[in-house]
């Protein structure tokens, strides 16, 4: 699959990450897209490079797509917890009670 395959699924894949978060996803579509984006071409790359998944079978195959998700929801936690402060925010609120 070309990297415009990559794009396109990634569009598709950071929609489908941030409504597996619920909750926790506060941002913006945009901002959703982008990681889907990266997320995918991370996972796609992480797949192929460390557990020698062949990610780049072709759009419509099962495992490109959860591929993708993965690493879309990878990305989205990580965004989260970079922009929400992480784990130090919640130990300080949890040191004020």
């Amino acid at each position: 699959m070309s990297i415009v395959g990559w794009i396109v699924l990634g569009l598709i894949a950071g929609v489908i990450a941030k409504s597996l978060l619920g909750g926790r996803a506060k941002h913006g579509i945009i901002v959703t897209i982008l990681i889907g984006v990266a997320g995918a071409l991370l996972g796609g790359w992480a797949a192929s490079k460390f557990f020698n998944i062949a990610a780049t079978g072709g759009f419509f195959d099962l495992s490109t797509w959860i591929i993708a998700i993965i690493g879309s929801v990878v990305l989205l936690l990580i965004y989260h917890a970079i922009t929400s402060g992480g784990l130090r925010t919640t130990r300080r609120r949890r040191a004020r009670r």
